[in-house]
């Protein structure tokens, strides 16, 4: 697999007693670097041990997120493909757009939207794109990267605690938050035609200075199409091979060459469609030239009409370490 960015793995292990699920650590007990580098998170409690995590190479807030995003309207936007992925957010009649070509590069965009405040997540090494309400226990958190991994995904941390979040739960696992659950809102990983075909007034992230980064292309190159992911060491799913896409919804999956097969896949009140035109953000090195992995749209039945559930089209692996008593479907 060819990166651009280079990569350590750290590995401790850390022997504790556990009570409702929240661990009690000694300062001594504590990996090499971690209080210097966090004087404000409170390492006496956690939920996962301390080996699970490793570093991802960047030190806190490496990969900057955006505090102060910066959007155009759809009709101004002229350098984004239409098959190039966007999570689109609609919330009380307000619709946002934010593209993988900057989401890549800063992993979280903490906004407000609808009158609500929301923080929108993307790990690449996950393909895990999730939103969240940032409301919690009175409080309106703030996100920045740790520069950790754990099970190969992004761990986040907020700025009013610095408690360390596992993005792909929305649970806190490391500080004051250990244990408490983000809520997680629906969005939809989507083109940017179909965004804009269902909210043509919205608005589109665009990077404040465009320099930074070269936004638009894909650092993961090939990453998609491995044998097997980056920084993991965790369990495999049966009967799937890991790299494979998955539409995950709560405790069950079902994979992504089964739905594109099938167009359309209802269970109970749940419904889940496919259709053609959306790039992979982990492919080509340029995104919009990307292979096309379709659009996934997940929805209930509620009172005769369809509602937006939450969703994440991560990968098998991801699933299985996250959901290790979850159901992937396969055929």
């Amino acid at each position: 697999m060819k990166m651009t960015l280079q990569f350590r793995k750290v590995l401790f292990f850390l022997v504790v007693f556990s009570w409702q699920g929240i661990t009690t650590t000694s300062a001594a007990d504590l990996p090499y670097g971690w209080k210097n580098e966090w004087p404000k998170t409170d390492f006496s409690k956690h939920i996962v041990k301390y080996d699970e995590i490793m570093s991802g190479g960047p030190p806190k807030d490496g990969i900057p997120s955006i505090d102060d995003p910066v959007f155009e309207k759809i009709i101004e936007i002229d350098n984004i493909a239409p098959t190039e992925p966007v999570v689109g957010v609609v919330i009380n009649g307000k619709a946002k757009a934010y593209p993988l070509r900057v989401l890549t590069w800063h992993e979280i965009v903490n906004d407000k939207l609808g009158g609500i405040p929301i923080t929108v997540t993307y790990c690449p090494l996950c393909n895990s794109s999730i939103v969240f309400d940032r409301r919690l226990d009175g409080k309106i958190l703030d996100f920045g990267t740790t520069g950790k991994l754990r099970n190969s995904d992004l761990v986040m941390y907020d700025r009013q605690t610095e408690s360390w979040w596992q993005q792909f739960l929305g649970k806190g696992i490391i500080g004051e938050m250990s244990g408490k659950l983000l809520k997680m809102l629906p969005s939809r990983l989507e083109s940017f035609a179909s965004f804009k075909k269902r909210a043509p007034n919205g608005l589109v992230l665009v990077p404040r200075h465009g320099f930074i980064r070269p936004y638009g292309s894909n650092p993961y190159v090939g990453y998609d199409t491995n044998v097997s992911p980056f920084l993991y060491g965790g369990p495999m799913p049966k009967g799937i091979k890991p790299m494979v896409r998955v539409i995950a919804v709560n405790q069950e999956a079902w994979s992504l060459p089964l739905l594109r097969k099938k167009g359309r896949i209802e269970k109970g009140d749940l419904v889940i469609k496919w259709a053609k035109g959306q790039n992979s953000a982990l492919d080509t090195r340029k995104i919009a030239k990307g292979r096309d992995v379709g659009n996934v749209i997940v929805q209930r039945k509620k009172n005769g009409t369809l509602v937006d559930e939450v969703y994440d089209v991560t990968f098998a692996f991801v699933f299985h370490a996250f959901r290790p008593n979850g159901k992937i479907y396969t055929k």
